[in-house]
Formats: C-alpha cells, structure tokens, sequence
C-alpha cells in the first residue's frame, strides 16, 4: 500500500472531514519546535465532533509537554469529550521526563486519535495499539511523507538505535582526494564548497580522525558565504584513540566531544545517548572508510572536481572489500551541478531498514 493522499472521515457529528489537509497544518505547527534536540519535532490540531479546529500544539524540546499535551492544557474536559486528535507522530507510550500521550489522551476521553507516522521505537512505541485497546478509533500513516521530511534523521536514529551518519568527501574524477605531496585546497570549487557548510549546518555533529586534527587544525564550523556562522553550529566529535587538542577547536561556539575509541558502533550509541541523531563525517580517508567497513554509513555526500590527479592519496582506502562480490552496492539518489563539480547523493543498497523507514506506508484505521 501506498500512503494516502486525502484520507477522510466522519467526526462524530457526522460531518466528512479532510484529515490530509489537517494534518498539514500539523506539520507545519511542528516546524515551530527547535530544529536539533533529543527529541522530535511534533505538531497537534484538536477537532470537535463537527470538525472544527478547537486547539493546536506542539513540542517545544526535552523536558517540555509533548504536542498532545501542549494540546490539551487549553481545553476544558467537556471539549475533550468526543475530540478528534490530529497529531504528527503517533502517541508515546512510555514514561521518559513526561509521562505517556496514549495514557493522557484515554484518560481524557478523546474520540479518535489520527497520526502521521508510527513511533520507532520499542521503548516508546505502541502507543497506536494501546488507544485502540482503550477503544479509541486510530487511524495512522496519514501523510506519512510530510511528517517524514521534517522528522527523517530523528526517525532513522531512533529506529537503527544510533546515530544516523553521512560519510562527505570531495575528489577528483579518479578518486583522489589529494595530490601526491598532501596538498588538497582546493579539489572543489566555491559553490562546493558553500554546499558543504550548508550541510555542516543541517547535522547535528561534525566527526572527523585525530588524523585530521593533528594535520590540519580544522576549525568544523559551518560558515556562510560571507564568512559568518549559520545560527545552528554542528557539535565538533573527534574519533580515534590519540590525545589531541586542536586549537582552532578551542575556539568553536559548541564545546566538542572527543571519543577516545575505534569502536564506532559504540560511539555512535553515545552520540545518540547525547541527543545527537544526524553525524556529518568529513574526514579524512581512514575516518570515513572505517565507517564504510563497518556498515555505518547509511548516506554519501560525494563532491567529484573534474581533473585528475593520480598518486595514492585516494578518497577511501581500504574498507574491507577483497573481491567484486564483496562490493559495497550504492542507490543513486541524486545529481547536481554545482559549478564545475557534480554533487552525488547516495545510499548503500545493503541498508533495508532505513530504505524501509524512508518510505512509510499507511496502516488501516
């Protein structure tokens, strides 16, 4: 099945009702939650029995009410009575530093409980079933995309348990991502590079090796064009078991975590531990092919410059592949010019849960 486009029902009333378009208007009161927290943005429109919009709310971080919640301090108990709730993730069912939605929403009375997306996670999920158990009408997977789009890193990370990781490297055509004598500013041109610091600004955290840290004193800031910083600044992660401290690291606006340790299954659970869900990985080669062995790249931000450069200074070295079967299998998602560079998106095909998790399909209500 694929996802509904305009799921509608009756209220109580009787009254045909657009949930489509209603939960939308869910999405968009989520877009006022923060951006980067340890928990998801989620948004909430209340309907009485004839459908009209009688509260909206949504989750403002860690710590606060939840959407349903945030919904439910502005009704009084009559107008709960009966209420249909529109909501973007399904109802937790969990007690974390506020206690389950499913078990606020039941005791309150509602009518039905309409959302986008089913919650990943086996501590937190199940709240679907628990209201319909409570004889709540449920009805989920309505504009699961929409929801998806605002919410993906968050899902994917809570799903895989981890955090989600892009592996970025730029190079030249054949594969190279420095000439012979280390020198490598710059393989790609301006407008590469500005996409670069865009992403930077998108995640969560920036990693790279003790490698890197020592060789090139980065600065992991995401800078706009005119060399001032993006509102959002990704938190600086050093992997790798030396003992460095870069100086320009010092001077970054977000304190950064050093992770003294080659085991990068562990370390990505203690990101997510830390509220980190989305892992922006930069470098260098031994960093970023470590992840590739291990499984732990689930997407590609690759940079290709067209010029050659030859030499043993390669993008990735080794990850593990011995023979063509062994071969790391990429799905293609996008290409761009930009400038004089291609810019290529990419996914391991080998990664079906989170392929699966990208394309939500809709439950029966």
């Amino acid at each position: 099945m694929t996802p509904e486009t305009s799921p509608r029902g009756a209220n109580p009333a009787g009254t045909a009702v657009d949930f489509a378009s209603v939960m939308r208007r869910a999405v968009a009161l989520s877009l006022n939650g923060p951006a980067h927290n340890a928990n998801p943005r989620v948004g909430c429109v209340v309907l009485d029995a004839h459908g009209t919009v009688i509260a909206e709310g949504w989750h403002r971080g860690a710590g606060t009410p939840h959407a349903e919640v945030d919904a439910l301090s502005q009704l009084s108990p009559a107008q709960v009575r009966g209420a249909t709730f529109v909501v973007t993730l399904e109802p937790c069912n969990h007690t974390g530093r506020t206690g389950p939605c499913a078990d606020a929403l039941i005791a309150a009375g509602v009518s039905r409980v309409v959302f986008g997306l089913s919650d990943p996670g086996d501590v937190e999920g199940g709240g679907g079933d628990k209201l319909r158990a409570a004889g709540i009408d449920v009805i989920g997977g309505v504009c699961a995309d929409d929801v998806m789009a605002v919410v993906r890193d968050w899902y994917e990370s809570a799903a895989l348990g981890r955090a989600v990781v892009t592996v970025k490297w730029a190079s030249s055509l054949d594969g190279r991502a420095a000439a012979s004598d280390g020198t490598s500013q710059w393989i790609s041109g301006e407008p590469a590079r500005e996409r670069v610091h865009l992403q930077r600004s998108t995640h969560d955290a920036i990693a790279v090796g003790t490698s890197t840290v020592i060789a090139d004193n980065p600065s992991l800031t995401a800078r706009m064009p005119d060399g001032t910083l993006y509102e959002h600044q990704p938190i600086p992660v050093v992997i790798g078991e030396r003992e460095v401290r870069g100086e320009r690291l010092g001077a970054h606006p977000r304190d950064a975590i050093f992770l003294r340790t080659r085991d990068l299954s562990r370390a990505l659970v203690d990101l997510r531990e830390r509220g980190i869900h989305s892992l922006y990985v930069e470098g260098g080669p031994t960093l970023a092919s470590a992840f590739v062995e291990a499984g732990l790249a689930d997407r590609f931000f690759i940079f290709l410059a067209p010029l050659l450069l030859g030499g043993d200074k390669l993008a990735l070295t080794d990850i593990g592949v011995t023979t063509l079967s062994e071969r790391v299998d990429l799905a293609i998602e996008s290409i761009e010019s930009l400038g004089d560079d291609i810019f290529i998106t990419a996914r391991p095909t080998h990664n079906t849960k989170v392929s699966t998790l990208t394309h939500p399909h809709r439950e029966e209500a």
